[in-house]
């Protein structure tokens, strides 16, 4: 079969060729290019040592010579190539202790993770399958190249690879391989957070992302994501929940749009039930506070998989609003006070968040609910579109006007400037310069 890729791709394996070395395309850009999906890199593989490599083209850059590998550059195109090389022992389940580069295309193909990511291709010589990936695309299945234990000896992090992949694919785990990864599961303990966040950022954020209890009934959540053990083994006998803890949060995950913000916000929202678990004379299930909590584990959870501040800030954000009450922002004025404190801004991803804690819920008062989502939507339209006061630097006046009225600077103006604003999110209409101002002059007065 031919694979068309990039011109200047083509060009780079045209010229180590014509050198006289062998070269392919090789790993992903192979796989998803049969596949039919655009490949995210095209990654290439030869028989060329990396200063031979240099020396064939006029602008490269040593991004990891120690490994073989050469990136060539095409004005901003960046083609990375690695000299075929033989892994030494991996004595930290992470990289190998040592690399010694080889002229046999098969040594280098049998040292990579699975048989779908081991094809190689050329024009010249089509697509090179020594493991059998073509089979493996054909029947969506997931396999390790070779000894699955020695593979996730090499690299733990590929145990939650082939979990991602099959999320991002839509493929089952082989036998043999699924029993490798849990018989190595507790060497993800020597994996960088870092390497461990993207693996899931990946998975979750997937077509997917309920392939996530593949890694919990194989044990990897355990060293990688003990929280979400926990959810699995919180159950919710309540009227609103059909489903535990953690597939409730899977199941809301699974509807909400797929960014790493909404997907991990949906997987975290109801991380703090187990901690504020607590059952009524009734045998009722009930949860009150988790939200903070959650907010609280959230935070811990993502401060240690090493997420940036902002996806962090915002995503806990979503967790402590989640749960807040519908029946409080019925009325155009409560509502005009929590659209004060979450801050209009983040009110779509309190829809967001929302709506898909509720498809993960019982039928149980669904259509009210809905109804009372659709009714707040309906108000903050209103509200947007009056343009409402919502915010201090909303008022008619500010702080260097209560100085000239002779209030100090310091806390005065603030709590001045807070109380008119409670006043305003009740009558939007007090929101003139000269009402403000009287009212102003009434507070200094007492």
């Amino acid at each position: 079969m031919e694979i068309r890729m990039p011109e200047n791709a083509k060009k780079v394996i045209e010229t180590l060729e014509a050198a006289g070395y062998e070269a392919y395309i090789v790993g992903g850009c192979v796989r998803d290019s049969i596949l039919g999906r655009e490949p995210g890199d095209w990654d290439i593989t030869t028989a060329a040592r990396p200063e031979q490599v240099k020396a064939l083209f006029r602008r490269t850059i040593d991004t990891g010579i120690k490994h073989g590998t050469v990136t060539v550059m095409f004005g901003k195109e960046a083609y990375e190539v690695t000299t075929y090389r033989v892994d030494g022992e991996y004595s930290d389940h992470r990289r190998p202790d040592s690399v010694e580069f080889t002229a046999n295309l098969e040594e280098d193909l049998k040292r990579r993770d699975f048989t779908i990511n081991a094809m190689a291709y050329s024009p010249s010589a089509g697509v090179i399958d020594l493991f059998g990936g073509m089979d493996d695309l054909d029947n969506k299945v997931i396999k390790a190249v070779g000894d699955p234990l020695a593979r996730f000896d090499e690299d733990a992090l590929r145990i939650l690879r082939a979990i991602r992949f099959a999320g991002q694919l839509d493929f089952t785990i082989e036998r043999d391989t699924r029993k490798a990864m849990i018989l190595r599961a507790q060497f993800l303990q020597d994996i960088s957070a870092e390497r461990i966040r993207v693996e899931l950022d990946k998975l979750l954020t997937s077509a997917h992302p309920e392939k996530l209890m593949e890694a919990y009934v194989t044990g990897i959540t355990a060293y990688i994501l003990p929280e979400f053990d926990r959810m699995m083994e919180q159950p919710q006998n309540n009227p609103y929940h059909k489903y535990n803890v953690g597939v409730h949060s899977m199941e809301a995950v699974k509807v909400i749009e797929p960014t790493t913000v909404c997907r991990w916000a949906a997987l975290l929202h109801d991380v703090g039930k187990p901690e504020c678990h607590t059952v009524d004379e009734n045998g009722i299930d009930h949860f009150y506070g988790h939200n903070e909590k959650g907010a609280e584990i959230a935070r811990k959870v993502l401060r240690r998989l090493r997420f940036d501040n902002e996806t962090t800030d915002l995503v806990c954000k979503m967790v402590l609003w989640h749960d807040y009450g519908l029946g409080e922002m019925l009325k155009k004025t409560t509502f005009r006070k929590a659209l004060s404190r979450m801050g209009a801004d983040f009110f779509p991803y309190y829809i967001k968040i929302r709506r898909a804690d509720m498809a993960a819920q019982s039928d149980y008062k669904l259509e009210e609910r809905r109804g009372s989502i659709e009714h707040l939507e309906k108000l903050y339209q209103e509200i947007t579109d009056a343009k409402d006061c919502l915010t201090i630097k909303q008022l008619a006046i500010n702080g260097k006007d209560l100085i000239a009225l002779g209030v100090k600077p310091g806390k005065e103006i603030g709590d001045i400037l807070q109380e008119l604003l409670n006043q305003v999110l009740g009558s939007p209409e007090l929101n003139n310069r000269e009402t403000l101002l009287s009212m102003a002059e009434s507070y200094i007065r007492k």
